[in-house]
């Protein structure tokens, strides 16, 4: 059974949070040869590696086990302090948190103000596809994460958040020019289409369910924007898929006729859950029931 100093784990954790030794010597308002000291320590101690001393370093597997071992403590000692700590000014607990860029843009925000301002937390916000975001929790980066995947993870216990619906939107001059026969396989070879990035395949799938194969070459725009999104569809620069769920800008835009539904009856869903860590932590308890509760009241059942 190994002692673990926690002094030193916390080396560890900030060395990885903060991407290096030297921001880490800054936070911990030590020398950076003082945090390379304590990761060694560490890695005698436990007699594995635990950085890939690469930049930025990385946790290696062991390494990643000690770190999720350490936010998990850190999650618990809130409690235990919030239980015999009295004085109103309590530390903040940091809560590393996944999410998809979809909700951080429309909705998360809104479910989280009230928590934020009545409980001292400081939120970590790592953002990533709904359909990778459970890697985070597999390598113990985030205590938390809102996915697209349903069954929990090892570890974990799952909620149902809600789902939203993304359709194929474009100006209605657009669609006269590039669809003058609806969405054709021959137009969508040609039209120019917007996309968030190369993992968000949502195009591919409402196209595969309109024509029943996807163009093996297509007119492409990456635009990682999603505040911005169906701005640049209102543009008549592109189409593209949008949430017509939790986006008011989107919704707002249908609603005035600067964007039409290039297929009503063809969309994709995707629905959403909230996973987090199987501790017995209150806070991580409280934060979970509002996050669920407000975005069960936004989405779509």
């Amino acid at each position: 059974m190994i002692d673990i100093d926690y002094k030193l784990l916390k080396a560890l954790f900030v060395v990885v949070q903060e991407g290096g030794f030297e921001k880490a010597a800054r936070v911990l308002h030590i020398s950076q040869p003082a945090v390379s000291r304590r990761v060694k320590q560490l890695e005698e101690q436990t007699g594995q590696v635990l950085l890939t001393r690469t930049t930025p370093p990385l946790p290696t597997r062991f390494g990643r086990h000690m770190i999720k071992h350490y936010q998990q403590v850190r999650l618990l000692e809130a409690d235990l302090f919030e239980t015999v700590d009295e004085s109103p000014e309590k530390e903040f607990v940091v809560f590393p948190i996944g999410v998809n860029v979809d909700s951080l843009s429309t909705w998360f925000l809104d479910a989280m103000g009230a928590f934020l301002k009545e409980e001292r937390v400081l939120l970590d916000l790592i953002v990533e596809n709904q359909e990778y975001t459970h890697r985070l929790m597999q390598t113990g980066e985030v205590g938390g994460c809102i996915s697209s995947r349903p069954a929990p993870m090892q570890g974990c216990r799952v909620d149902y958040l809600g789902s939203t619906n993304y359709h194929l939107l474009a100006t209605p001059q657009f669609a006269a020019q590039w669809f003058p026969d609806g969405v054709t396989y021959g137009a969508a070879c040609k039209a120019p289409f917007l996309v968030f990035n190369r993992k968000d395949n949502s195009h591919e799938i409402v196209l595969e369910s309109i024509l029943g194969r996807v163009p093996e070459k297509m007119m492409l725009h990456y635009f990682p924007a999603t505040e911005r999104f169906a701005d640049f569809i209102a543009q008549g620069l592109a189409c593209g898929m949008c949430d017509i769920t939790a986006d008011e800008n989107c919704m707002q835009m249908l609603e005035q006729g600067v964007l039409m539904d290039l297929a009503p009856d063809n969309f994709v869903t995707v629905k959403l859950y909230w996973h987090m860590w199987n501790l017995h932590s209150k806070l991580l308890a409280r934060f979970s029931r509002k996050l669920v509760s407000k975005a069960r009241k936004i989405l779509l059942p």
